[in-house]
C-alpha cells in the first residue's frame, strides 16, 4: 500500500512539473513572437523620397506614377507650340538663341541651352555624366543652364590657345592646369563635359576620362618588376578604346615621335608573353597605329597608354587637352592590396599604378583639367596636392540667387512645379533650404505648395 501511495505521488509531481514547463515555454514563445513582431515594425524604413517608389510598392502606385509621367510628357509636347511659356525671371528669355557653346557670351548666362542627346553622345562617346543624365530625365528636356563659372573656365583655355585675347580678360590669370573643386552637386562634372564638348567642336585633340575612379578599381593588377609599378591591363585597354572612339581621324594625322621599344607587361589573366620582352614601334607608325598595338595585345596595353601620354605632349600642330573627372580618386588608395605576410596586406596607393602615375601630374606645359567628385567617397584632401601647381585649384560655386531663379522658372516651364504654387517667396525658400545645391533644388521643387 505504501508503494502504491508513493507511486501515485511521484506521478502527480512529474505531471505538475511537465505542465509548468509547458506553460513557461508557451509564455516565452508568445513573448518572443510579440517582440519579433514589434521589432519588425520598428525596423521598417520610412520612404524619405516620395518621388521614388520602392520595388515592393503596390502596383497601383507605380501605375499612377507612370500615368503622371505620360500626362506630363503629353502636356510638355503641347507646350512646345506655345512660346509664351518660355519666359524666365523678369520676363527674360528662358532659352538662349546661341547654337553652339563657342557662341555663348556673358549675356547668355542664366539661360538654358538646348542640346540633342544623339549629338552629345556622339561628341562624348566615353559617356555622359550621371548628373547630366539625371537632369535630362527629371526635366524631360535635354537642356543645360549656362553659368558664368563655366564661361570663365572655357575662356581660360581659349586664352591659353589665343594669347591675343588677354586684353579682354580683365586681369584674370590664365592657367594651363586647372583643378575644379567645390561642394557636392555644384556642377563640376557637367562643366567638365561641356568643356570637352566645346574643345572638340573647336577641333582640339581631347583625352577625356569621365570616370577616373575606374582606373583604380576592378580588373587585374600585377607588379611589373621592370618599373616597380603596378600594371592594370584591363583599365589601360578601356582607356585606349575610349580615346579612339572620337579621336580616330585626328590620330591618323600625327606620326609617332618616340620610337623606343615599348616594354611588355603581364597580360590580363594570361601571364607573361613567351619569347618577347618588348614591342617595336616602326618609324612610319601614327598615333592611331600606336593605340592599335595596345588594343591588339593585352601585354602591351599599359606600356602603350604610358607612351601615349608622352606622345601627346609632343603634339604641336593641334591644341591638346587632358580632362579627368573624379580626379581626386588618383590621390588616395586604390582597391588593390599587396600581400605582406600570410595574414596582412598593404593597400596600394593610386600613384603606384603605372597608368595613374603617367597621367596624374600637372607639372608640365600641357593643358589639363581635373574635376573632383565627392560622390566617390574619397574624403577631403589637403589643399596642396603633390604634382599639382599651387594655384591650379579653383573653387566651383553652387547656384547663385540669379541662377536659382532661372532654374526654378525652367522647372516651372517643364511642369515640375505647380503653376498656382509658384511664387518668388516659395522658390527662394527652396534655394536657401538647399543652399544652392542643384540636385536638392530639383528634388524639392515638386513639393512647392
Amino acid at each position: 500500500m505504501l508503494r502504491s501511495i508513493l507511486r501515485t505521488t511521484a506521478t502527480a509531481a512529474k505531471s505538475h512539473r511537465t505542465t509548468s514547463v509547458d506553460l513557461r515555454i508557451s509564455a516565452v514563445s508568445v513573448t518572443a513572437s510579440s517582440r519579433t513582431f514589434a521589432a519588425g515594425q520598428h525596423r521598417k524604413k520610412l520612404n524619405l523620397r516620395p518621388d521614388i517608389k520602392p520595388d515592393n510598392a503596390p502596383s497601383g502606385a507605380k501605375a499612377a506614377e507612370t500615368l503622371n509621367k505620360e500626362l506630363r510628357a503629353r502636356a510638355l509636347k503641347e507646350d512646345e507650340k506655345d512660346k509664351s511659356v518660355d519666359v524666365g525671371p523678369n520676363g527674360r528669355p528662358l532659352f538662349t538663341s546661341a547654337t553652339s557653346i563657342s557662341e555663348l557670351t556673358k549675356k547668355d548666362t542664366c539661360t538654358y541651352m538646348k542640346f540633342r542627346r544623339e549629338e552629345l553622345e556622339s561628341v562624348l562617346p566615353e559617356g555622359l555624366p550621371t548628373g547630366m543624365l539625371k537632369e535630362f530625365n527629371d526635366s524631360m528636356r535635354d537642356a543645360l543652364l549656362i553659368r558664368q563659372s563655366f564661361l570663365d573656365l572655357r575662356d581660360n583655355f581659349r586664352r591659353v590657345v589665343d594669347p591675343t585675347l588677354q586684353s579682354n580678360a580683365k586681369g584674370l590669370k590664365t592657367r594651363k592646369q586647372v583643378v575644379l573643386d567645390g561642394a557636392v552637386s555644384c556642377g563640376k562634372s557637367i562643366a567638365l563635359a561641356m568643356l570637352v564638348n566645346w574643345a572638340r567642336d573647336e577641333g582640339w585633340l581631347v583625352l577625356y576620362v569621365p570616370k577616373g575612379r575606374e582606373w583604380t578599381h576592378g580588373g587585374f593588377f600585377y607588379k611589373n618588376p621592370k618599373t616597380g609599378l603596378w600594371d592594370t591591363p584591363v583599365q589601360a585597354a578601356n582607356a585606349l578604346q575610349d580615346f579612339l572612339k572620337y579621336n580616330k581621324d585626328h590620330l591618323q594625322k600625327f606620326p609617332c615621335k618616340n620610337f623606343e621599344p615599348i616594354p611588355l607587361g603581364e597580360g590580363a589573366g594570361v601571364g607573361w608573353m613567351k619569347g618577347a620582352d618588348v614591342v617595336q614601334i616602326p618609324e612610319d607608325y601614327t598615333l592611331f597605329d600606336l593605340v592599335q598595338v595596345g588594343l591588339n595585345s593585352t601585354h602591351a596595353a599599359v606600356g602603350v597608354l604610358v607612351r601615349l601620354r608622352e606622345e601627346l605632349s609632343l603634339v604641336k600642330d593641334m591644341p591638346v587637352l587632358i580632362a579627368v573627372d573624379q580626379y581626386n580618386s588618383w590621390f588616395t588608395f586604390s582597391e588593390y592590396q599587396e600581400p605582406v605576410t600570410v595574414r596582412s596586406c598593404r593597400p596600394i596607393h593610386a600613384r603606384e599604378l603605372a597608368t595613374v602615375n603617367a597621367f596624374r601630374s600637372m607639372i608640365h606645359d600641357n593643358m589639363m583639367v581635373g574635376a573632383f567628385s565627392h560622390s566617390t567617397a574619397v574624403g577631403k584632401l589637403r589643399q596642396d596636392l603633390p604634382d599639382v601647381p599651387a594655384d591650379a585649384r579653383v573653387n566651383f560655386p553652387r547656384y547663385s540667387l540669379d541662377e536659382a531663379a532661372s532654374v526654378c522658372h525652367y522647372y516651372l516651364r517643364q511642369r515640375l512645379i505647380q503653376r498656382e504654387a509658384f511664387t518668388e517667396e516659395n522658390w527662394k525658400k527652396i534655394y536657401y533650404l538647399s543652399n544652392g545645391n542643384g540636385t536638392e533644388i530639383r528634388w524639392l521643387v515638386p513639393f512647392m505648395r
